[in-house]
């Protein structure tokens, strides 16, 4: 599985000036499955957009975006359905976790779909990550960072061919952070694919396969 980008520009961005070449507007870029990629820029460059564009929630650009062989903008609302069920899995930045519920219910909502990890499982991923005594606890009562981890378990509680990460670490310590990467490095591994992150600029001590500038 792959995307092809060529020439793509999402539409707010149109009138913005740039002071360098983009790795990804407005020229080709390609993303293949089991590869590891690093997208940097500063704030208001677009980076979310980028991801919701291949995440399919946004459709307001000019260009072609294919994946595989057939055009993004081609694909029906259950053809979007199926592959963020089976095969597209995000981290947003906002996060869009269920306030009321549960730390376990909100990823539990998640992994119901494919029934890809057991609880036993999801325990010791909250355990990795220090969440494990917050499972039971409403998610709006969670500071920003536990909700943080909270959605990168729940990303990985699903089939994905592509991981996207928009900003995961951004209200994580150091120590928090590397456990973090180790856990979505441990899942990828065993899914056999990679991820696509999204950051300001910071690598987080990682090797990437490849690094895009926006």
């Amino acid at each position: 599985m792959k995307y092809t980008l060529n020439n793509i520009l999402p539409n707010p961005l149109k009138e913005q000036k740039r002071t360098h070449q983009s790795d990804i507007w407005e020229t080709e870029c390609i993303l293949e499955k089991r590869k590891k990629y690093l997208v940097t820029a500063p704030s208001g460059k677009g980076k979310s957009t980028f991801l919701h564009i291949l995440y399919g929630v946004r459709k307001d650009y000019t260009g072609s975006a294919k994946l595989d062989d057939k055009g993004l903008d081609t694909l029906s609302n259950n053809d979007w359905a199926d592959l963020r069920k089976d095969h597209l899995s995000i981290v947003f930045q906002d996060l869009r976790l269920f306030p009321k519920l549960s730390a376990i219910d909100n990823i539990l909502i998640k992994n119901q779909l494919n029934s890809t990890k057991t609880e036993v499982e999801i325990k010791a991923m909250a355990t990795q990550l220090g969440i494990d005594h917050l499972l039971n606890q409403s998610c709006g009562t969670l500071s920003y960072g536990q909700r943080q981890r909270v959605a990168i378990i729940r990303a990985l509680c699903q089939p994905f061919d592509f991981l996207f990460l928009d900003e995961p670490f951004s209200h994580l310590d150091e120590a928090n952070t590397t456990a973090a990467f180790k856990l979505i490095e441990e899942v990828c591994a065993e899914q056999e694919t990679g991820f696509v992150l999204v950051s300001l600029g910071e690598q987080f001590g990682a090797t990437y396969d490849k690094e895009l500038i926006l």
